[in-house]
């Protein structure tokens, strides 16, 4: 070990193994190395950026070799956008990582007794999967390391792609993404290409100004394309110019708007996207369950797997027939509704009431008749005259973010006692903790972990919860 200009410098260190959330571990004098964007095998110099007494964080400084497990990245962005963290590492080895992951952080938190994971899901295609993207166009592009010594490369160019990791003000300029099919990077540069030749004015991100901002993509299965255009100021003229240039070159969008966005911050939640081609909307199919999804709605991203977790979900809930669901944090109502054949009834609960109008309107394209949606507190909701009105919930189903449930939701469960809870989770982590204070009263029966996203560390895990014989 050596220090150097006040840093702590390791020199040829085996990486041992797999840690959590795409980090591996080395083990250095009895303490344990948390490093980035390296894989078991590997052997580095580190350089320490956090030194606990028992632990520290690192990142490599220099490979004197390569881990034998390691495969070439298939995209020339790799290690610089951050989209996709594990392309060197061959797709199975993900998967194991990921269960791994998932049953590390059910026992180290969850605390309780747990059954075994059933072997992990994966995705069929593990490229072009994502069914959304949002690009950003900006005026200072992200240089490389070899570039940034460089005086004849200056970073004040006009650029379309994703924002450089842990860099608010740069972008990272985009050749080809392997996340969206096409037409994805073809109406990338077509935008891109049409503003620097007429002069339109890329976004300056660190002053919150300028002509074009930030633009969203959905490519369905069903063949429907639907884009959003974001601009920072309005300008009628360039608007239809711009809007008539891309529709002419790429005629399979079916969907197009654009939406105005003079604020300091890229969400357009409390904006009115405006329709400019087509009817504003695209359908998405799951079996046979059709869903309207708007510029603002949610939606898994992957379309695919979103499949295969409901499955998941829709066995974990045991139906009969006779049952009724209770779905939290439902969202625009997707996995209620690729329930509801198989229940009773079907009562949707959401924070968010433009989600729940997304999950009525999916309802009625369904033709359902057996689903309500609500939107609310769930802790406000469901009280006693909402009991006596609906029932009691048979099956409880709850999605939560990756904060995971709130303590007063996981007391509410307590309280009603539904004999069967399935847990969709998108962080392992809070469920554990979750799953720890439901075990006064539930017992974990099944375990299901899910990839929805490959080459990244993010993981899916869907956990039957069943009451105990008390």
């Amino acid at each position: 070990m050596r220090r150097k200009n006040r840093n702590i410098i390791l020199e040829k260190v085996l990486v041992e193994d797999y840690a959590a959330e795409g980090r591996s571990l080395a083990r250095v004098d009895g303490k344990v190395i948390f490093i980035e964007r390296v894989v078991p095998g590997d052997v580095v110099d580190i350089k320490i950026f956090k030194s606990k007494k028992d632990w520290a964080e690192g990142w490599p400084l220099r490979f004197h070799s390569f881990s034998k497990n390691r495969v070439p990245p298939f995209c020339s962005h790799f290690g610089v956008c951050g989209g996709c963290q594990w392309q060197m590492l061959p797709y199975e080895k993900q998967l194991a990582y990921k269960e791994r992951q998932v049953m590390d952080n059910l026992q180290r938190i969850g605390k309780i007794p747990l059954p075994g994971s059933m072997p992990i899901i994966g995705a069929d295609e593990t490229t072009y999967y994502r069914n959304k993207l949002e690009y950003t166009f900006g005026n200072r592009r992200f240089l490389l390391p070899e570039e940034l010594s460089n005086p004849g490369i200056s970073p004040e160019e006009n650029v379309a792609g994703f924002h450089a990791p842990g860099i608010f003000d740069k972008v990272v300029d985009i050749d080809t993404c392997y996340l969206q099919a096409e037409p994805s990077n073809a109406i990338r540069r077509i935008v891109k290409n049409f503003a620097k030749e007429n002069g339109l004015e890329f976004y300056d991100i660190r002053g919150h100004y300028g002509f074009l901002r930030t633009m969203q993509i959905r490519i369905c299965t069903t063949g429907e394309v639907m884009v959003n255009i974001v601009f920072g100021k309005k300008d009628e003229n360039n608007h239809k110019k711009l809007l008539d240039h891309l529709l002419h070159q790429v005629p399979s969008i079916t969907t197009l708007l654009y939406t105005i966005n003079t604020k300091m911050n890229d969400s357009i939640n409390d904006l009115v996207p405006v329709i400019y081609h087509g009817n504003g909307y695209v359908t998405e199919k799951l079996e046979n369950f059709y869903f309207r999804i708007g510029p603002k709605s949610f939606f898994q991203t992957n379309t695919a797997q979103a499949e295969k977790l409901y499955r998941v979900s829709r066995d974990f809930a045991e139906l009969s027939g006779k049952e009724t669901i209770y779905d939290l944090y439902c969202g625009t109502g997707s996995i209620g509704i690729f329930l509801s054949r198989g229940a009773k009834n079907i009562i949707g609960v959401e924070l968010i009431a433009a989600a729940i109008e997304d999950a009525k309107q999916n309802a009625s394209l369904n033709q359902l008749t057996n689903a309500a949606f609500y939107a609310g507190d769930v802790i406000d909701i469901c009280n006693n005259d909402f009991f006596g009105l609906h029932g009691f919930p048979d099956v409880i189903i709850t999605d939560p973010p990756r904060a995971g449930m709130h303590d007063k939701l996981v007391k509410k469960i307590l309280d009603v006692a539904a004999p069967v809870v399935v847990y969709v989770s998108c962080n392992p982590a809070t469920q554990g903790r979750d799953l720890n204070l439901l075990g006064e009263k539930y017992e974990v029966t099944k375990i299901q972990p899910l990839d929805m996203f490959p080459h990244t560390h993010h993981i899916e895990n869907v956990v039957q919860l069943k009451l105990k014989n008390l």
